[in-house]
Order: structure tokens, then sequence, then C-alpha cells
């Protein structure tokens, strides 16, 4: 039988104009498709035309301009539809979905998704829940003693994955994908006997153990700054205000 990490996945990733979920918006978005482990990937990719200035230092990140935008960019509620529709269509077809940072990503999306659709994520989900793979948080859990950064650069580096053309969403996508088959063959043992449901229900809890650590290191060094538990979604603040 297949281990999960060698057959489909699906990855999802998103270019945007800053990393505040609640404010900041997408600019390009990838889903990126894989049958099984060595098959050639399917790639969607989009451009988002955000409707706001993209702030110099998030261009300086993945070279998406105000100009290249509004040239070649789509307004963003038909586009944010699309990006629903594929991850639901992938959840349909069983096949998990691998997001580095998930709880940025999937809540940007949502944000968006509410923004200008007046709708969220959850409902898309209703028929075929989603299950994701965060290779952030099952590298953290799995070596969990090893020093050093966690990006998706340094991850790469760590397992040995090619990432050609970092923060563009495809090549991002592809490589987080790449990263979880190679933390599955290395934990295999660890791995192997779970399913992408038992996982996505464990990282729920490892991401929580492991926001609060960050958050008492905070605490100890004196950042005055919060670290949310919620994973893979951060709750809406404005439904919980109300």
């Amino acid at each position: 039988m297949t281990c999960w990490y060698e057959g489909p996945l699906a990855a999802f990733d998103t270019e945007t104009t800053g990393v505040d979920v609640e404010s900041d918006r997408i600019v390009s978005a990838a889903v990126v498709v894989q049958d099984a482990a060595g098959h050639r990937p399917r790639v969607t990719r989009w451009l988002v035309n955000p409707g706001v200035p993209v702030p110099a230092g998030a261009t300086a990140v993945h070279g998406l301009t105000d100009d290249f935008l509004r040239r070649n960019g789509r307004w963003p509620a038909p586009v944010l539809r699309e990006i629903a529709e594929e991850l639901a269509g992938q959840a349909a077809l069983g096949r998990p979905l691998v997001v580095m940072n998930a709880p940025f990503d999937l809540t940007l999306l949502d944000r968006e998704l509410r923004r200008h659709r007046a709708s969220s994520l959850a409902p898309w989900f209703e028929g075929s829940p989603l299950r994701v793979l965060d290779p952030r948080v099952l590298d953290k859990q799995l070596d969990r003693y090893r020093k050093g950064r966690r990006t998706l650069t340094d991850l790469c580096a760590h397992y040995g994955v090619s990432l050609e053309g970092a923060h563009d969403a495809g090549a991002d996508a592809l490589a987080s994908l790449e990263v979880v088959r190679a933390v599955g063959r290395r934990f295999a043992a660890r791995l192997e006997r779970l399913s992408p449901a038992e996982l996505h229900a464990l990282q729920s809890t490892w991401h929580a153990a492991q926001a609060r650590g960050l958050q008492a290191w905070f605490a100890r060094s004196g950042t005055p700054e919060s670290v949310d538990p919620s994973w893979p979604l951060r709750p809406d603040l404005t439904a919980e205000a109300a």
C-alpha cells in the first residue's frame, strides 16, 4: 500500500502585499497537484490586481509591482472564487493539501473571501473536509531539538529539496510539497501508519504546543508579541467581537 507521502498531494501558496492576515491582500497564488511522487506536477496560477498599493517591501520580496498587477492581474472576486473551487475540488478528490505556515495563507484567503465575496472559506469544505499538511509544523514536531530557522528556504536546504525561483507562488508550493514528501520519508517509522486526517488533527495540537512554547520564550525575553495557537485557520476576529 502506498504511503500518503508517496501518493497524490496538492499544495497551495500565495504572494501578498504584506504579513498581516487581517488587512493585507493576495497578489498571486498557485495550486500545484502531483498524482504521485516523481510525477510531473500540474500548476494553476493566478495574478490579482489587489486594488490597493503594493508596498515597496513586498515588491522587493516577490517582484510584483503595482504597474505589472494593474496591467496583468484580475479583479479579486472571481479569482478568489476560482481558488476556493480548486481547493474544494482537491479535497473532494481526497488529496491532502500542503500549505507552508498554513495559518497565514489559509487565513488570508478566508479574509479575502469575506472582503470580496461576503463569504468565508469554511462552506467550501462542508462536503469534503480539508486535510492540511504543514511542513513547518511537521518539521518542528518531528525534529524539535534541531537548531536554526525553519523558513521554506531553510527546510529545502535541510531536506535536500530544490527551490528555484523562491517567492514565486508556484515554485514555493511545489517546494513545500516536496519537503512534505521528504519529511514523510525521513520519519516514516512515525508517520506511515497515520492517515492525512489523523495528521491534520495532530498538527492542530502540535501547533498549539509550539505556539505556547514560542509565547513563553517571548515572555522571558521581554518581547511584546502574541502568538496565535490556532491551526490551520485563525478565528475571525470580527465574528468573535460581535
